[in-house]
């Protein structure tokens, strides 16, 4: 077995298993259809038999009526089938949509910052929904039209010895020519995705630096470089169109030469008075009906083609890897962490680069050392690229370093579970995400275990009840993606975030470069009970904000330029932050 096959295979057991019951009633509605088409014809062959026999006009009736209700029944059967295909189907890929969503939010950031989100949303929503009819009917429908074909060249060879060799030979040739073309059209396919993909990520790109774009006069370079990736997709999807096109255009030649065959061989039999006038009839409506299940299977493994583009795209995905793994179940206590890098050498790499130029890189942070005892605070100063964020994201993992051992309340946070470490540690950054969601739930980030009265504590702190008061629903009032907030009042709401998760650990990235004065000292005292009895460390670019800390660190070129007490630094004359505290502290960008 192929390994593409023992790929369906998974898949269709993974989806479909948990719906079973329903994949058995559709499996028993297709051969109910299959049986139904198999009579329609008998019974018109029986009726121009008896109207050629000269028989009764009661018999006619009873044998028209007799179609008419099969015609009926298959009918009814073909509405359950299609709903409950469609129920099968969505189910399925919405499962799968799920899994796929989820594995994505896993992956590592190195993964997300050279897969842009449009292309994941390809991957996401528009293979999946390739893989709809595969999950619905497509096995059922190619198996139940194989049923078909079979019911229909065993009633032919019981009709005639003759009859029943010519067409099971024509349709083994039809049956050889639709396997050997089975991936006729499949990489042409493929190619034609991975083009969409890449439209939806120029387009998310560009949508999302509209107002860059359009303050620095390029939108005419976005135009041009629209034309050309839309022409990508144009070539290929022309030559993926004119394959399957191809594909099917050879079946249809072979079916009309199998129709001409019948009338040929009925004509030539009833002349013989071989057959009756109705086995004419039956003989040609059969060939035709023989021809339904082929154009079928033509258009299912043209669908499979389809689905095999996606699946593989969908594989690549599931077959990606995250390195950065759960530990081994360490844990932490509450209250303040103390936090340790011990050597710590981190550079991001760049998969595109070759491996010995990007083994020079330079790196983020180099045999980086620092312990914070429990409840220190850190001001972390330094140029932009000096590493101050990059220190941020490997105590939350969201990268792994090269070199060293980072700890985190004396655990090694490797050995921690990563629910737990980011549990532990609260960040607030200059860029604040809200979602389209309740008010509660931006502030709760979906946790229903956060009461309201915590979020309402937590809000008159910050000085929000009167933006509280306001809203027209409270807590139950949606925010839009923007938010419709000021960056201030977003920025608040970063705050408040960190409040209820009462982490051990505090990280401000830049936190306050949104604010104005008014409302930075709005929540200045709320910071004050933020990183009280708690670790924090705060990454800075105004002087207010580091004169809480009790220590200072200046990073250049990811080491360590000064360090120490923040007092005894800005006593020291020669130091650079004392030197800062009298420049301004923009001389540290210089």
């Amino acid at each position: 077995m192929s390994t593409q096959w023992r790929s369906y295979g998974t898949i269709l057991g993974k989806y479909l298993k948990p719906q079973q019951g329903k994949v058995f009633l559709l499996t028993l509605l297709l051969f109910a259809s299959s049986g139904l088409q198999l009579l329609s014809p008998q019974i018109i062959a029986r009726f121009i038999d008896s109207v050629t026999a000269g028989a009764a006009m009661p018999a006619l009736v009873r044998l028209a009526l007799l179609f008419l209700g099969v015609a009926l029944l298959g009918y009814l059967i073909y509405l359950a089938t299609a709903y409950i295909s469609e129920d099968v189907g969505w189910t399925a890929t919405n499962a799968l949509r799920a899994d796929l969503t989820s594995h994505c939010l896993q992956l590592d950031l190195a993964f997300h910052n050279t897969h842009t989100p449009g292309e994941l949303i390809e991957r996401v929503d528009s293979d999946v929904s390739q893989l709809a009819d595969f999950f619905a009917q497509l096995v059922l429908q190619v198996l139940g039209n194989l049923l078909l074909m079979v019911g229909i060249l065993i009633v032919l060879w019981f009709e005639d010895w003759r009859i029943g060799l010519a067409f099971t030979g024509f349709a083994a040739v039809a049956l050889f020519i639709l396997t050997a073309l089975r991936d006729f059209a499949t990489q042409q396919l493929k190619d034609e995705r991975e083009a969409s993909a890449a439209l939806f990520g120029f387009l998310e790109e560009r949508l999302g630096g509209m107002e860059d774009l359009r303050a620095n006069g390029a939108a005419a370079y976005t135009l041009h470089r629209l034309f050309a990736v839309m022409r990508t997709l144009w070539q290929k999807s022309r030559r993926a169109t004119l394959r399957s096109a191809a594909f099917g255009s050879i079946i249809v030649i072979w079916f009309e030469a199998g129709a001409a065959l019948a009338l040929a061989l009925g004509v030539i039999l009833f002349q013989n008075t071989t057959i009756s006038v109705g086995t004419v009839f039956l003989l040609y409506a059969y060939i035709r009906m023989l021809e339904t299940p082929l154009m079928l299977l033509t258009q299912e493994l043209q669908q499979l083609q389809e689905a095999s583009g996606s699946l593989l795209r969908i594989e690549e995905l599931y077959n990606t890897k995250r390195t950065i793994l759960d530990g081994a179940g360490a844990t932490l206590p509450t209250g303040a962490l103390a936090v340790e890098f011990a050597g710590v050498s981190f550079a991001y790499h760049t998969p595109s680069m070759p491996a010995e130029l990007d083994a020079a890189s330079p790196k983020a942070l180099h045999n980086f050392s620092l312990r914070l005892t429990p409840g220190r605070k850190l001001g972390l100063l330094g140029r932009t690229g000096s590493g101050k964020t990059t220190l941020a994201r490997l105590l939350l993992r969201l990268y792994e370093p090269q070199r060293g051992v980072i700890r985190l309340g004396e655990a090694d946070i490797r050995d921690l579970p990563l629910d737990q470490l980011r549990r532990h540690i609260g960040i607030v950054t200059q860029d604040v995400q809200l979602f389209q969601a309740s008010v509660r739930d931006n502030l709760t980030f979906f946790d229903p275990a956060i009461s309201d009265t915590q979020i309402m504590a937590v809000l008159g702190d910050l000085g929000l009840g009167d933006w509280f008061a306001r809203l027209p629903q409270g807590l139950d009032t949606p925010l839009a993606t923007g938010g419709g907030l000021s960056a201030g009042e977003g920025q608040l709401l970063a705050f408040a975030r960190v409040f209820l998760k009462d982490p051990g650990l505090v990280i401000l990235d830049e936190a306050s470069s949104r604010l104005d004065p008014a409302t930075e000292r709005l929540i200045e005292q709320a910071v004050d009970k933020l990183l009280a009895h708690r670790t924090a460390i705060v990454i800075a670019h105004r002087l207010t904000t580091v004169q809480r800390v009790d220590e200072i660190l200046i990073l250049e070129n990811g080491q360590i330029s000064e360090a120490g007490p923040r007092t005894q630094l800005a006593a020291n004359p020669a130091s650079r932050f004392a030197y800062l505290l009298q420049t301004g502290l923009e001389a540290v960008e210089q």
